[in-house]
């Protein structure tokens, strides 16, 4: 079951995607799954039919997993 969460990248806007494992502490990648920002829309820098990104942890600040509630309020949105 994939997980819903937001990265947050150093120095950039949080991204919402879903992963299919949460990082372990040795693991130097994530991949997400249909990233977009908070909204709803496309990242600009992210060709929009990219359905995977790869991002080293080294970029991100920190990861919030989200729950369920949070999760269908983000989820209502979708790609065009």
């Amino acid at each position: 079951m994939p997980h819903l969460v937001l990265l947050h990248l150093a120095g950039e806007e949080a991204i919402v995607g879903e992963v299919d494992e949460l990082p372990k502490p040795t693991d130097n990648i994530i991949t997400v799954s249909h990233p977009r920002r908070r909204d709803g829309k496309d990242i600009h820098y992210i060709d929009s039919r990219a359905v995977k990104v790869i991002w080293p942890l080294a970029r991100i600040s920190f990861i919030e997993v989200l729950g369920e509630e949070e999760g269908e309020q983000i989820i209502s949105f979708v790609r065009e």
